[in-house]
C-alpha cells in the first residue's frame, strides 16, 4: 500500500512535509488505534485510542480555568495505580455539558472497559478484567455542544479491530492528526536518554492551535516513556518541567476549560529503581523530558490560528522568576503587540506599554530591548544610531525574538508565543462550521 503523507496535512499550509518531523517508532506497552466517528462533516480521523495493555504508570496537569470539562472532572476521580487506556475525541469539548456529558462517559468507560477485557482475553495468555476507572478521557472542540455519545460508541468496535501493538512513524502521525482540531499541522516530537545504564525513550504528541495560555491552552499533550517510573515520580517531574514548556506558551491569552498533559510509563524497560525525584540518575531523563515537552510547546505556539510569525518574549535579568515570567506574558498577550508584529512594524512603543501594563516595578534607567541582535533601547534611552529600516527589515522574519533586560537581578522567563493576523479572525468567527 503506497500511503500518501500529503493526505496528513492541511491543504492551507504549504510548507509541511513528513520529513520535518522526526522518526518515532516502536515503544514497548503503547498500543494505537485511530478512526472517523464522523464528528466532522469531513470524514476524517476524530477519534485515538491509546491502549497499554499491561498498565502504565502515570501523571497529569490539568487547566486551572474555573470551569472545567466532563472529561477532566472524570479524570480527577480516577484513583487507579495504573492506566489501561486513553480515549481522545475531537469536534467536542464535552465542556459545559453537565450531567449528561458526564453520564456519557459513565456509558462509554463501561462500554470501553468490557470491549478491551474481551480483546485481552483474545490477545494475552493471563487476560485481566479492566474496569471503566482504568480508563482516562480527552476531549477537544467546541464547548457547550452535546457530547456525541452514540456516535463515539458506534465506532468502538472498529477501534478495537484497529488496534496496533507495534507502531512506526504513520501510526504516529496517525495518532497526531487524530486529536487536532484547528491545527495547521501534527506535533510530535522524541528523545533518547539513560537513566543509569539503561537506554530509555520518550515519546510525545501535542494538539493546540487557539485557545492557548496553559495554566497548569485548547492544548492537549501525551507523553510516553518504556521507563520504570512509579506515578508519584512521574508526577513531581512533569509538574517540575510544565512551568517553562507548556505553561511558557501563549497564543491569544485566553485559558481552555480542557487543558491537559499527561505523562505515560509503560515499565518495559527494566532501568535502576529510582524512589527519589530528585535522584541524580534521572538527570538525563529529566533533561530529556523537559526537551520533548518544550519541542511540543514550541510546535503549539508556531502553529497558533492565523500565524505568519512564532515569537519568543524572553526578560532576563528580573529581581525574581515571576516578575519576569509576568512581563513577558504582558507583551506575549498584548493585540497590539502581536498586530505590530503580524503588520512587521518595529512598534517598540508597543512593547514599552506592554511592559508598563505588567504592573512590576522596574528601574527605567536599567531598561533595554533588543529586537533580534537590533539594540533599540539602552539604559532606558532609544539608542543614539537606532536604524528603523534595519530593525523593520528584520520583522519580515518568520521567527521574531524580543529580549527585554531589567538589569536588576539574575532571574529570567521565556515566552514562546505568535502574531495575531486576519486569519485568526477568519478561524475564530466560523470556528463551529
Amino acid at each position: 500500500m503506497v500511503i500518501n503523507f500529503n493526505n496528513f496535512f492541511n491543504t492551507e499550509n504549504k510548507n509541511a512535509k513528513i520529513g520535518d518531523f522526526q522518526d518515532l517508532d516502536h515503544i514497548d506497552g503503547v498500543s494505537i488505534s485511530t478512526t472517523s466517528a464522523n464528528l466532522y462533516n469531513n470524514k476524517r480521523d476524530d477519534v485515538v485510542l491509546f491502549y497499554f495493555r499491561d498498565g502504565a504508570s502515570y501523571a497529569s496537569v490539568y487547566t486551572q480555568s474555573k470551569i472545567i470539562s466532563e472529561n477532566i472532572k472524570w479524570n480527577l476521580k480516577i484513583k487507579s495505580k495504573k492506566i489501561r487506556a486513553l480515549l481522545v475525541n475531537t469536534r467536542n469539548a464535552n465542556a459545559f455539558t453537565g450531567a449528561k456529558g458526564f453520564k456519557s462517559l459513565v456509558n462509554l468507560a463501561d462500554s470501553l472497559s468490557v470491549q478491551l477485557s474481551e480483546k485481552n482475553k483474545i490477545d494475552d495468555e493471563n487476560p485481566i478484567k479492566i474496569r471503566p476507572s482504568d480508563i482516562l478521557f480527552a476531549s477537544t472542540g467546541t464547548i457547550g455542544e452535546k457530547f456525541p455519545e452514540d456516535k463515539i460508541k458506534y465506532c468502538l468496535p472498529e477501534l478495537m479491530q484497529k488496534i496496533k501493538y507495534t507502531q512506526n512513524k504513520y501510526i504516529w502521525m496517525k495518532a497526531a492528526m487524530g486529536i487536532i482540531t484547528t491545527d495547521m499541522k501534527p506535533k510530535i516530537a522524541m528523545e533518547e536518554c539513560k537513566i543509569g545504564n539503561a537506554t530509555v525513550k520518550i515519546y510525545g504528541i501535542a494538539k493546540g492551535s487557539g485557545m492557548i495560555y496553559p495554566n497548569m491552552a485548547t492544548t492537549l499533550g501525551f507523553i510516553f516513556t518504556d521507563a520504570t517510573l512509579s506515578s508519584t515520580i512521574l508526577r513531581k517531574i512533569l509538574k517540575k518541567n510544565i512551568e517553562t514548556t507548556f505553561n511558557a506558551i501563549s497564543c491569544d491569552g485566553d485559558t481552555s476549560t480542557n487543558d491537559m498533559v499527561t505523562i505515560f510509563s509503560t515499565n518495559k524497560i527494566k532501568n535502576t529503581e529510582i524512589k527519589n525525584a530528585s535522584d541524580k540518575k534521572l538527570f538525563e531523563f529529566n533533561k530529556s523530558l523537559h526537551n520533548v515537552l518544550l519541542n511540543l510547546a514550541k510546535r503549539v505556539a508556531s502553529d497558533g490560528e492565523g500565524a505568519s510569525k512564532f515569537v519568543t518574549i524572553s526578560t532576563i535579568n528580573s529581581k525574581n522568576e515571576t516578575q519576569a515570567k509576568t512581563i513577558s506574558f504582558s507583551v506575549a498577550n498584548s493585540p497590539l503587540v502581536k498586530t505590530a508584529i503580524a503588520g512587521e512594524d518595529p512598534n517598540w512603543g508597543r512593547i514599552i506599554m506592554a511592559i508598563g501594563k505588567a504592573k512590576i516595578k522596574i528601574d527605567i534607567k536599567k531598561l533595554s530591548i533588543k529586537f533580534g541582535n537590533h539594540k533599540i533601547i539602552e539604559k532606558g534611552e532609544l539608542i543614539n544610531n537606532y536604524n528603523e529600516e534595519e530593525v523593520a527589515n528584520y520583522m519580515k522574519s518568520e521567527k521574531i525574538d524580543i529580549v527585554i533586560d531589567l538589569g536588576v537581578g539574575s532571574k529570567n522567563f521565556t515566552v514562546y508565543t505568535m502574531d495575531l493576523t486576519k486569519k485568526y479572525i477568519e478561524i475564530n468567527s466560523d470556528y463551529r462550521s
